[in-house]
């Protein structure tokens, strides 16, 4: 189990269980761990996601962005969901940065 620091500060954890869910149903996956990590402490953008879950984008190459999605369930404590790559971005959906 790795832990990173969300843009808010709250620690993230990546399971052992979550990245096997991940790899074992998008194995392209497989290469990117250091990746979603990455993603989660510097992403380029944050989404809303679906029931309160947030989503951090990293442009990874030219038109492929990686989502990893997390939930920070308090100030202590968060996890990562799942992870894939994505050609599009939801760019209404972005929270931060905010925009001034």
């Amino acid at each position: 189990m790795d832990i990173v620091y969300s843009v808010n500060r709250v620690p993230i954890r990546l399971t052992d269980e979550r990245w096997e869910h991940i790899v074992s149903n998008k194995a392209y996956m497989e290469k990117y761990y250091d990746k979603v990590l990455d993603a989660v402490e510097n992403p380029t953008w944050i989404l809303r996601g679906y029931a309160g879950a947030l989503v951090a984008v990293l442009s990874v190459a030219k038109q492929n962005y990686l989502h990893v999605v997390y939930r920070e369930v308090n100030r202590d404590d968060g996890f990562i969901l799942t992870a894939f790559i994505s050609r599009k971005l939801n760019r209404r959906m972005i929270i931060w940065p905010r925009k001034s």
